[in-house]
Formats: structure tokens, C-alpha cells, sequence
């Protein structure tokens, strides 16, 4: 049975956003492409599974385009453009946007949640900011994310105490408390150094306002880390990639195996493409300012 806040709550209710439309047959089969599967999988646990790490291998996370005054785009066409079209990455609003469109066409029920962020101790409660995804499988609801930065995790199902596990050893486990004053579901992880909040939710209706708004404050405002730090980051087989404005770090098998300090332009632009796969121009690297220009 289904415990905690929420408890019963389906991907149905509050319905999917009407901005929010699955995927034609043509994007859908150009999606598959940029993510390496033949087609969309069966909608079911399995396929979930498949078609988020199928994602997150292939689309790296990034906010370059906020650090070069572009902001954001939620346009469903923009976005796929992006992402797709144009093989650049996408933060959480983006990426989960994207997923969200891919999953309805592949016959899954789903609509977007919003989550606050704990990664860094704070006495304050955070804002929601952070977008993902409730899906719904034999009538049961399970989270599914496919644009969070700091870490893979994987499908799970919205159970109190539900624990999953990633390539990379790291653990995962959902635990129902009381946040900020509110009923809510808290994403913990676990990596060799103890149990650390991740992100908290609740299954409160999501419309496109709401993820308007949250990516407004994400992209523009000076207390979020999305518009004082270059990011990029990506999933790998066995562990995750990371690139903070200059550094570099590569982990596997829940350990770092490389850390690289960028010297200049060119070999920033050189880790970008060759280990996130995202190609920018020397002008929009010089846009962001990583650097001081040759005199």
C-alpha cells in the first residue's frame, strides 16, 4: 500500500498541462535517436527505466545559456530544438519537459511535480525549484527524473522507505516527513558517507505557470546557483561527470578517478565537447567570461 503524503494520489489527477503534449511520431522517432534507442519502450517499469537512463547518457545537464544572458525557453518547440534538434543539454526544466513529452508518447500517464532543494544545509526552506516527473504504473504512482544536476537517480516508486540503487553504488530512498510545514515526500541519497536530503515534494498540481515561474526565479535570480556558476554535467555507465566553471571532475564506481583544472578557453572548450558532447562557438565561449582575452 501507498504511504505518506499524498498517499493515493495518481499521475491523472490535476491532469497533464494542456501546454504539455506528447511527442508526434516524427519527434518521437528523432528523440529516440538523440537518446540511442530504436524506438520508445513499452509503458511499463522496465521500460521507464530504460528510456530515463537512455536520457540521461545521452542529453548532458547545463545552464550555459543563462550565463550568456539567453535565458530559458519553456516553448515545448524550443526546447525540442535545444536538446534535440541542436544536441545542447538543458537544466531540469528542460530536460524533464522533454522526458515528459517522450513519456506520453510512449503511452505512459505522467505530469510534472516541483520539488525544493537541499543539497546545500540551510535553516530557511527553499524555494521549488526543481522540476520533475510522477508517472503511473499499474495504477501505483512512481517518480521519474531525468534533469537533476547533481546526481542519477533512478525510477522508484512513491512508497515510505522505497530504496533504489544506481550504477554508480550510490542509494536512494524516499521517506515521508513533515517539511516546512507541510506534509511532504523527502529523495534522500546515500554514498559511503551517510543518508543526505536531496530534494522534497509534494503531489500538489503542477500547471504551466507554475513551471514558468520557477524557472524564472531559477534563470534570473542572483541567489540561485543557476546564475552564479557555469555547470554542465552528465551521466556516464559506471558514474557521473562534472565541470564547475573550470574544474572537471570524473567519478566511477563511487569514487574520483580524474579532477582537471581548464588553463584557458580552448581547453575548456575541448572537455565541454569531448566529454558532454556540447559544442559552443569561441564567441559564446568568450560570452562567458570563464577566461580573461588574449590582449
Amino acid at each position: 500500500m501507498i504511504a505518506g503524503p499524498g498517499a493515493g494520489t495518481s499521475a491523472r489527477e490535476g491532469d497533464v498541462p494542456p501546454m504539455i503534449a506528447a511527442l508526434d511520431n516524427g519527434k518521437s522517432a528523432a528523440y529516440c535517436a538523440r537518446i540511442g534507442l530504436a524506438a520508445l519502450p513499452a509503458a511499463d517499469a522496465e521500460g521507464l527505466a530504460l528510456m530515463q537512463r537512455a536520457h540521461r547518457l545521452a542529453i548532458p545537464f547545463e545552464n550555459l545559456d543563462i550565463m550568456l544572458g539567453r535565458g530559458i525557453d519553456l516553448a515545448p518547440d524550443s526546447v525540442f530544438a535545444k536538446l534535440v534538434t541542436a544536441r545542447r543539454g538543458g537544466y531540469c526544466f528542460e530536460q524533464n519537459q522533454l522526458f515528459l513529452r517522450a513519456l506520453l508518447a510512449a503511452g505512459f500517464t505522467a505530469r510534472p511535480l516541483l520539488a525544493r532543494v537541499w543539497l546545500i544545509p540551510t535553516d530557511t526552506t527553499p524555494p521549488r525549484t526543481h522540476s520533475f516527473n510522477l508517472v503511473e504504473l499499474g495504477g501505483r504512482p512512481w517518480i521519474a527524473d531525468a534533469g537533476f544536476g547533481g546526481a542519477f537517480t533512478p525510477p522508484m516508486p512513491l512508497n515510505d522507505g522505497a530504496e533504489a540503487s544506481s550504477p554508480d553504488g550510490a542509494r536512494h530512498r524516499l521517506s515521508a516527513r513533515a517539511i516546512g510545514g507541510e506534509s511532504a515526500w523527502m529523495l534522500e541519497r546515500h554514498d559511503g558517507n551517510g543518508w543526505a536530503d536531496q530534494y522534497s515534494f509534494t503531489l500538489a498540481p503542477v500547471v504551466p505557470a507554475d513551471l514558468e515561474m520557477a524557472n524564472h526565479w531559477t534563470a534570473t535570480a542572483p541567489a540561485s546557483r543557476f546564475t552564479r556558476l557555469h555547470i554542465a554535467s552528465r551521466v556516464t555507465e559506471t558514474g557521473f561527470l562534472s565541470l564547475t566553471d573550470r574544474s572537471f571532475t570524473e567519478r566511477a564506481n563511487g569514487r574520483i578517478v580524474d579532477q582537471v583544472e581548464a588553463g584557458d578557453a580552448a581547453g575548456w572548450s575541448r572537455l565541454l565537447a569531448d566529454r558532454f558532447g556540447i559544442a559552443l562557438d569561441p564567441t559564446a565561449v568568450a560570452g562567458l567570461g570563464l577566461f580573461a582575452l588574449s590582449r
